[in-house]
């Protein structure tokens, strides 16, 4: 209803009104439900189904409101995409709070909003709990995602601060074709030197079928 209240009376996206978003999203109630699963993390079949329909509910409410909050920031004019703040909270929320963590959904929020170090230390942290094949995936979806919106700046800064972190955690950045090809597109992209891509086909194909997939994000 707030939101439809900013709608109705035309108001302007400000810090007034950012910080009236932000107090409600934090209003929202917390239920922890693990994202990766232990075999002995619950006994209790029916307990863990319970918690898990009911984190599914208030995932859904929140992120529902904060969408709502996207609309009517892009509908104002603060950008063609909407409030960057508002992206950057909707990514960390349905990292932290859903049930079922959809890393493309969390990607194409934190591209769209305005703050690669908190996309990397989520990416991290991902990397600390994913199933093996998981890790260079992610990075890369992170990357070519601002690639597809121009935003090479941020691509790179995405890179460095996901290696210092890496660092600081003792996690290794993977080394994979996928990750060596991601390397080498940076500064390719930056000299416009395409034809020295060639030797990465896999990956370039790689790459390709990610794209695709993102036209539709």
């Amino acid at each position: 209803m707030f939101v439809d209240t900013l709608v109705n009376g035309a108001l302007a996206y400000n810090e007034e009104t950012f910080d009236r978003i932000r107090k409600i999203y934090e209003a929202f109630p917390r239920i922890h439900v693990p994202h990766f699963l232990g075999d002995d993390y619950d006994d209790d079949g029916q307990k863990l189904s319970e918690a898990i329909s009911a984190a599914k509910v208030r995932s859904e409410s929140c992120s529902s409101f904060l969408r709502a909050a996207i609309r009517w920031s892009a509908e104002i004019g603060t950008s063609r995409n909407g409030s960057p703040e508002l992206h950057v909270m909707l990514a960390e929320y349905i990292y932290s709070e859903s049930p079922e963590t959809d890393m493309t959904k969390v990607s194409s929020h934190f591209v769209r909003g305005n703050d690669p170090k908190k996309f990397a230390s989520m990416l991290a942290n991902f990397m600390g709990k994913c199933y093996p094949g998981e890790d260079d995936t992610a990075i890369a979806r992170g990357v070519i995602m601002y690639l597809s919106q121009g935003n090479l700046r941020d691509a790179n800064l995405l890179m460095d601060e996901l290696k210092e972190q890496l660092k600081s955690t003792n996690l290794d950045f993977p080394k994979t074709d996928l990750i060596q090809f991601i390397k080498y597109l940076l500064p390719t992209l930056e000299r416009d030197a395409y034809p020295l891509l060639g030797h990465y086909g896999r990956s370039i194909r790689q790459v390709q079928i990610v794209t695709l997939y993102l036209r539709s994000y």
